[in-house]
């Protein structure tokens, strides 16, 4: 298998400026890094990645507050990978590109596994590789790319602010009209674009975390289900147990068991 190096990291508030003498791929699964690339500025969050081509000049400062995956490619691996034409044709320039729910999702369980088994590393990294070069060859690069920022719809929804404020408030009721004005957006507005961006509606989106967030204090921790149930914010352990279950599809106390 080709050598791929993948880390699992917070980038610090810290400003960096480098080149170095391999590609990198840029996620985040929580917070933001203003990235800057040969002159183009964005940041990278939960719904934008970055392709870093070798040599290329950037410059980045994280909030301290991200989890972030980055990918190192050596130019002699690339020979060596699977579909490696297409692979170095995503790297010929600077590349910010979309992150949909599902990546995103990926991305979120690609951490988990490189935090708990460190040495599968390569094996992780080619997954997340194969992951993104699936996704451009599905969504056509130009369209991604050369969308004006301004007009970009997932621009107006800060996501990383949103997670951030719900994982802070997972044991309360979390109201669409919360979250709505976190962006500075009407309801219906906000309740409209946040499924256009992200596929699913603000309350199934808020449910899903949740559950992610169980799902790491059932196999990480001591703490009973009831107590779990009642940190994510369900009214009682039935409703808990049955959601865990279909999303899942396993109930709690059998992914504890198999933990």
């Amino acid at each position: 298998m080709a050598y791929l190096d993948l880390r699992a990291t917070t980038l610090d508030q810290v400003h960096v400026a480098h080149a170095h003498d391999f590609h990198q791929l840029i996620l985040a699964t929580c917070g933001v890094t203003e990235l800057a690339v040969e002159g183009r500025e964005e940041r990278v969050t939960a719904s934008r990645g970055c392709l870093i081509p070798t040599a290329s000049r950037h410059e980045y400062e994280g909030d301290g507050r991200n989890r972030t995956l980055v990918l190192d490619i050596p130019l002699q691996s690339l020979s060596s990978l699977r579909n490696a034409d297409s692979i170095a044709r995503m790297f010929e320039r600077p590349r910010f590109f979309t992150i949909p729910p599902q990546l995103h999702q990926l991305a979120g369980s690609l951490m988990l596994q490189l935090e708990q088994c460190p040495a599968l590393h390569s094996e992780i990294a080619a997954l997340l590789l194969r992951a993104i070069y699936l996704h451009f060859e599905s969504e056509p690069l130009a369209a991604d790319l050369d969308y004006p920022l301004a007009h970009r719809p997932c621009e107006r929804l800060d996501l990383a602010r949103l997670d951030t404020w719900i994982d802070r408030h997972l044991a309360d009721e979390i109201r669409v009209e919360q979250l709505a004005a976190l962006c500075a957006l009407s309801v219906g507005h906000f309740h409209s674009r946040f499924r256009q961006v992200m596929g699913v509606t603000p309350q199934a989106y808020v449910q899903q975390r949740r559950l992610d967030h169980a799902r790491t204090l059932v196999c990480h921790s001591d703490l009973s289900l009831g107590h779990i149930a009642s940190l994510v914010g369900f009214r009682d352990q039935g409703s808990f147990s049955r959601a865990y279950r279909r999303r899942f599809d396993a109930a709690p106390s059998v992914a504890r068991r198999d933990a």
